[in-house]
């Protein structure tokens, strides 16, 4: 293999990069007009835009005149189509190459994103940026290793043959992930081949033993999600014994039967007894706080996303850290890559990402929280033309507002609605910087009541500080509407709790984690309870240890990838919620109804 860039090299790449960002930023509009005519003139005769009537138009006024603001429901068909094996050009005048799975569980649809061979491209140069900027504030992480844990999902095939698989599946067995240059920021820990490889138990176990081997070159760790990395953290909890074996043998545990990983590990792999003492005796202590820095100890950061849901796992892994710097470098989804992160240091809850206007055009909605009365985001099914006159360009958004993002790709979107919730919090130039804030319309409603998962996450925030005396934390939950066994129908939350006190909890305390709950909605809920008596007590249930894994394990089985799942916030699905109330161990009402008064709580606060 060649050998890596010398830091001279490096350096020039970095202020390459830099000025790329600042030339980007500061012409963004510029920008946005070149991107949307070039994706305009290269799909002119392509029948989506054919049918609406845009006629070879490549301006954006007649762009906004004529083309709708769209869901996938609008799509769907010609989706539909294309994954069938049509070959015409329906959306996009180059071959859709594959399809990109989103999430699944994120609003519980899993949909299929067209996309094409040149956007890997465009991906791979948006990951290209993000360690140039992390430099600045990182010095030397081109001295060491980066141990992250990636994995990616066997995938499926469409119909007509496409591959349907998760964007990140299809980027770490693209030529462009699997045989890039040598460059010290792409330097990781884990081989290719484990992190290729599609048993997840095979992929994790081979990733932390390598990870562990070289635990002296590490300098910065992650995955994509917070929760990926503490499962990871949690793997290495339960079988840290075979890890330890394994290194003070210098073989590879027989459950590890894929040849090529075995392969790739035994590179890597020597007898060291010192190292498998010293894992030992870390991993046998009975506090694991700090347990990164104590196996990894040149470690300067975690680069995983924390924020919107995931920003729940930030007090765990400040136990596991000793509060190293959390870094979120990056927003993307399956339709698009949007933008970096140019302040990687800052606390989660500032995380602003600059949207970099050559991914794709870029257009806003404004959000309204039901005219300030209430917290709940309001988000129309589908635009009427006054809507669709206010969507506004990247430029002229205002600091403050909330949008929803609506983009147009080079691989046959447009002017889609991805769902997202952002908020300006600053610009970068002329280019805006957002802070995630939620996905749209993954609610909690039995009434006319309406719970975002932000405002889900505050409640549970400020009702779990009921538990701090007994030395009890929520490790994960989510919630049900249900509607069938109360009439009226009630909220229900499900706790997975990590009980360290010796003192067990008493029942009124998970009511009063009820009641504290129920204070911190909304108060259209709070009428629904106390006034109008439309909602049932909101009940708290208790789940044995290890439910949630269970969760992510079935999701999995359902084709979800272990990389972009996250723990849905609120749960539909019948089988999830029988899985859920098969592990339930108690379960708590709230005792009365919480207060409310009539008017906004700011006028009452006047009198």
């Amino acid at each position: 293999m060649p050998e890596a860039p010398k830091s001279d090299v490096v350096t020039e790449n970095n202020k390459q990069v830099l000025h790329f960002i600042e030339e980007v930023t500061t012409n963004a509009d510029e920008i946005q007009k070149k991107v949307l005519a070039e994706i305009l003139t290269k799909n002119a005769h392509v029948e989506y835009l054919q049918r609406h009537g845009l006629n070879g138009h490549i301006d954006r006024e007649n762009f906004k005149k004529i083309m709708p603001a769209i869901t996938y429901e609008d799509i769907q068909s010609d989706i539909t189509r294309i994954a069938n094996g049509d070959k015409s050009q329906i959306l996009c005048s180059q071959p859709i190459s594959e399809f990109l799975t989103s999430s699944g569980t994120s609003g519980g649809e899993r949909k299929l994103m067209p996309t094409i061979e040149e956007e890997l491209a465009r991906r791979s140069q948006l990951y290209s940026l993000l360690m140039p900027v992390m430099s600045q504030f990182v010095p030397d992480l081109e001295k060491g290793k980066g141990m992250y844990f990636l994995f990616i999902k066997s995938e499926a095939k469409t119909p007509g043959g496409l591959p349907a698989r998760p964007v990140l599946t299809s980027y770490y067995k693209s030529p462009h992930f699997k045989n890039r240059r040598p460059d010290p920021y792409t330097n990781y820990t884990s081989p290719n081949d484990t992190i290729l490889c599609s048993d997840s138990y095979q992929s994790m176990y081979s990733q932390m033993l390598c990870g562990l081997c070289q635990n002296k070159e590490v300098l910065r760790v992650g995955a994509v999600f917070a929760s990926g990395f503490i499962r990871a953290i949690r793997f290495l909890e339960k079988h840290w014994p075979l890890l330890c074996h394994d290194i003070r043998a210098g073989t590879i545990n027989s459950q590890i039967t894929d040849l090529s990983v075995r392969e790739a590990v035994m590179k890597i792999l020597k007898p060291d007894k010192n190292l498998a003492d010293f894992v030992e005796a870390e991993c046998s202590k009975d506090s694991w706080q700090g347990i990164i820095t104590r196996l990894w100890p040149n470690t300067k950061y975690i680069d995983v996303i924390v924020t919107g849901t995931m920003s729940q796992y930030i007090p765990t892994l400040d136990y596991y850290s000793n509060g190293l710097p959390l870094v979120c470098t990056m927003y993307a989804s399956s339709e698009c890559y949007f933008g970096v992160n140019l302040n990687p240091l800052c606390k989660p809850s500032e995380v602003a990402y600059t949207l970099i206007p050559t991914m794709g055009y870029f257009e806003f909605l404004p959000v309204l929280r039901n005219n300030g009365v209430t917290n709940s985001i309001s988000m129309p099914k589908s635009l009427n033309e006054k809507e669709q006159q206010e969507l506004v360009d990247l430029v002229d958004v205002k600091i403050g507002q909330e949008y929803e993002l609506i983009v147009t790709t080079y691989a046959g979107l447009y002017r889609y609605r991805v769902g997202d919730v952002l908020r300006v919090a600053g610009f970068k130039n002329n280019a805006p910087q957002f802070n995630f804030i939620c996905r749209k319309n993954v609610v909690l409603s039995i009434d006319s009541d309406k719970t975002d998962e932000v405002e889900l996450q505050n409640a549970v925030k400020n009702a779990v500080t009921h538990l701090m005396p007994f030395d009890a934390h929520v490790t994960e939950y989510t919630s049900y509407a249900d509607t069938t066994t109360t009439i009226p129908g009630h909220y229900v939350l499900y706790w997975e709790l990590n009980v360290n006190g010796s003192t067990p909890v008493p029942p009124s305390v998970f009511e009063d984690c009820c009641l504290t709950t129920e204070e911190s909605l909304n108060s259209v809920y709070r009428q629904g309870r106390a006034s109008d008596k439309s909602i049932g007590p909101l009940e708290i249930k208790i789940v044995e240890s290890g439910t949630f894994d269970k969760l992510m394990d079935y999701a999995i089985s359902l084709g979800a990838s272990i990389n972009q799942y996250k723990t849905p916030r609120c749960v539909k699905f019948e089988p999830i919620v029988e899985l859920l109330n098969s592990k339930v161990v108690s379960n708590y009402f709230s005792p009365k109804c919480p207060k409310w008064v009539p008017g906004h709580k700011q006028w009452n606060n006047m009198n």
